[in-house]
């Protein structure tokens, strides 16, 4: 982490792109905002913007603005995100979940400075400053086809890695400290002591949900504490055995094999049935199956199944339609 800072503040001086990579609550909107502050742009605007939160259409709208008419709804004019940032930074998360029509804009925006709002033959010039993060590999999507490869190097001249909790726990009772303060504030309490069996819980856990979920388990201790001292009973089941809170409905490699098996014998039970469309309908069974399950497991969260599962947030989302399992 002090390698995160430093880096932090060498970059910040520069207008150069930097691509963030951690696990999912680790902090990287934070490590962008700090970027942000600390540089020549600290006084103009941050715009955060989750590119796993929508689909490709409302993400392009969104990020570059519309005109009236554009599509369906374009009732006016629209300002994108990348204006609204203009002699400021802009904050990509999850740009992995981007598609590779909507990696060209970027890749131009980053390059040449400029983009045309959908809908519109008006180019549009702006300097800001692009801060993106991704909490999956991106050179493996590059290999893979999944992400463009020029976009990658244009994003990727400062590099930060940031760590997840687990390779860091010597911060943690600093971290304890610092959320205390600010729940203690936030909900007018005085938790100002950590039992030392809580603390070692906390050490110990593996904390899959990182920073984030340290956060969330301090709040909950401050707002059910009954006194001045954070104990193990404020704490969570899963910290306290020292292990991830188990999944509602584990994946069953076992069901979908049967599932596998049951739909290959109705296959060559019905007249006619060739290999390839048996083939087809075996691997769209055990796939909607698969989807669901993961969906399941990560309570309806798309950006999480889909980082699950392998796949672009709007490979997907296609799925989900296709399949009929849209929540």
């Amino acid at each position: 982490m002090e390698e995160v800072y430093k880096t932090t503040r060498q970059v910040a001086r520069s207008n150069a792109s930097v691509l963030l990579l951690g696990e999912t609550g680790t902090g990287k909107e934070l490590i962008a905002n700090a970027i942000h502050q600390l540089s020549d742009r600290g006084g103009s605007t941050f715009v955060k913007v989750n590119c796993g939160a929508l689909p490709e259409s409302l993400l392009e709208s969104e990020l570059f603005g519309h005109v009236r008419g554009a599509f369906t709804g374009a009732l006016g004019n629209r300002t994108g995100r990348f204006e609204a940032a203009h002699e400021g930074t802009i904050f990509l998360d999850e740009i992995n979940s981007t598609s590779q029509h909507l990696q060209v804009k970027l890749l131009r925006v980053l390059q040449e400075r400029e983009f045309e709002r959908v809908g519109d033959i008006q180019t549009i010039r702006v300097d800001t400053r692009v801060i993106a993060a991704s909490n999956r590999d991106l050179l493996h999507a590059v290999e893979h086809d999944e992400f463009r490869e020029d976009l990658y190097y244009r994003l990727n001249v400062v590099p930060i890695d940031i760590p997840p909790l687990s390779q860091r726990r010597e911060d943690i009772p600093e971290l304890v400290t610092h959320f205390l303060n600010v729940y203690n504030e936030a909900n007018d309490r005085y938790v100002v002591h950590i039992h030392q069996e809580a603390m070692q819980a906390l050490q110990e856990y593996n904390w899959p949900g990182n920073v984030r979920e340290l956060q969330n388990y301090v709040e909950r201790a401050v707002v059910l504490a009954d006194s001045d001292e954070l104990t193990c009973g404020l704490l969570p089941a899963c910290v306290l055995e020292k292990g991830p809170l188990p999944n509602k409905r584990p994946l069953a490699a076992a069901n979908l094999e049967t599932l596998a098996c049951e739909v290959v014998q109705q296959g060559l039970a019905e007249a006619g049935a060739d290999e390839d469309s048996l083939h087809k309908k075996v691997v769209n069974r055990v796939e909607r199956e698969l989807i669901a399950q993961v969906m399941t497991s990560c309570d309806n969260v798309q950006t999480k199944a889909a980082a699950k599962l392998g796949i672009n947030r709007n490979t997907l989302y296609k799925k989900l339609k296709a399949y009929d399992l849209e929540s």
